[in-house]
């Protein structure tokens, strides 16, 4: 049954797609020499900036429209590629808005879609309205009967047995209808896709902004981690060594005077223990040896079998990725472990690792509780570092479980 209702849903919105691009593009075309006589006639006056901003903002209406009926075709419809026209004077508004290759696209589509639509709309309408003629010939040929109709249609005509003839004849030739609706409709859209979606210039212009948007990020993810590692030299290691030097003083001063020492000697010695062991916490919440050493696979094994919960890996252990991609991936899995442990009251953790031609896939699952905030501080940390590499970091984890951690880093093979 859903076999069926998807081929007849996409060839009824091709349809409408097509039938409506008749007004569309009348209206498009009139509009579109309204505009530009308006625009050429009044631009020698004051009134042509205000104009021209007032016939640019109607034409993106009306490209917005179009863009939203090849939705119909296209499954979603076409983004938007205009830039934000920024501008402390008027003319500087119009200079923005008339610099933006979308502006002008817009109106060239306006114009075109009249041949366009026309085209297309009739020959869907005449497609469909013939297909379904031929099917539904025995409701409605009795009523128009022609006895000087031409051979071979007189007989199809004029008797039962020709008018189930056409109905057989509609449905052998319902296929080759459905095809012709959607093909017209797709070429019409690839059309409209050319002129009315995000170009170059768009592009670029958008990828700049996302790139220094990134940037600002990075450095605040940086200069926060930098305060945590004062924090933690300072509250940890820092202060360990400054007792024990306390201690030796004092382990001194008793043996100048001839008393026992060797407790505090023994209580320095375990400081500087601790000292050490925070130091390797630090070194490793910095980078950790093993990630340098045998890559990925062997961290997080490392990483596995150190923490409480039952945790599956799976991937290549002697695959090797660059170390930037290394170490953003660990500390991807560092943290969702954490958060399944501390948070989520997981009990076991898969975290799969996969290769595509194009990017890296680290995938982490646990069985917890799930109701994560994918904007909480600590997933959007792991966002920053993920971004700082091009990379994708996406969160599900709907009430009750699972949650699942995906990171997505490009790397070409």
């Amino acid at each position: 049954m859903l076999v069926m209702v998807v081929p007849v849903k996409t060839t009824a919105r091709a349809l409408a797609y097509l039938a409506t691009g008749i007004p569309a593009g009348a209206a498009g075309l009139a509009w579109s020499i309204a505009a530009t006589l308006a625009v050429g006639l009044l631009a020698v006056t004051q009134l042509g900036g205000p104009v021209f901003l007032g016939a640019a903002w109607v034409t993106r209406r009306l490209a917005t429209v179009e863009r939203w009926r090849a939705g119909w075709v296209l499954g979603q419809p076409i983004a938007e590629p205009y830039l934000p026209a920024t501008g402390d004077t008027l003319g500087r508004r119009v200079a923005a808005v008339a610099s933006q290759p979308a502006t002008w696209r817009d109106l060239a589509w306006l114009v075109v879609l009249f041949p366009i639509g026309l085209a297309g709309g009739v020959a869907g309408i005449v497609i469909a309205a013939v297909d379904a003629g031929a099917i539904l010939a025995p409701a409605w040929a009795w009523a128009v009967p022609n006895p000087h109709a031409p051979f071979p249609m007189k007989p199809l005509m004029t008797t039962t047995p020709g008018r189930f003839g056409l109905t057989v004849i509609g449905l052998a030739l319902l296929p080759l209808a459905v095809w012709l609706l959607r093909t017209l409709a797709r070429l019409q859209t690839a059309a409209a896709r050319a002129l009315l979606a995000p170009g170059l210039h768009a592009r670029l212009v958008k990828e700049t902004a996302r790139l220094a948007q990134t940037r600002a990020r990075v450095v605040d993810a940086q200069a926060a981690e930098l305060r945590r590692i004062e924090r933690d030299l300072h509250d940890g290691a820092q202060a360990r060594l400054v007792a024990t030097g306390m201690i030796l003083a004092l382990a001194a001063r008793k043996l100048r005077n001839g008393g026992a020492a060797a407790p505090d000697v023994e209580l320095a010695r375990r400081q500087l223990d601790e000292a050490l062991a925070e130091l390797r916490r630090l070194v490793r919440g910095i980078h950790p040896p093993i990630l340098t050493d045998r890559g990925l696979h062997a961290a997080l094994a490392a990483l596995a079998a150190d923490s409480p919960l039952t945790v599956e890996l799976r991937g290549d252990p002697g695959e090797r990725y660059p170390p930037a991609v290394e170490s953003a991936a660990y500390f991807v899995v560092a943290e969702g472990l954490a958060n399944a442990g501390k948070h989520a009251f997981a009990s076991g953790c898969l975290v799969e690792l996969a290769r595509t031609p194009a990017s890296i896939v680290v995938t982490l699952t646990d069985d917890g509780r799930g109701g994560a905030d994918p904007a909480g501080a600590g997933l959007d940390g792991l966002r920053r570092r993920v971004e700082a590499l091009d990379g994708t970091l996406s969160v599900t984890s709907p009430p009750g479980g699972p949650t699942v951690l995906h990171a997505e880093f490009p790397c070409a093979s």
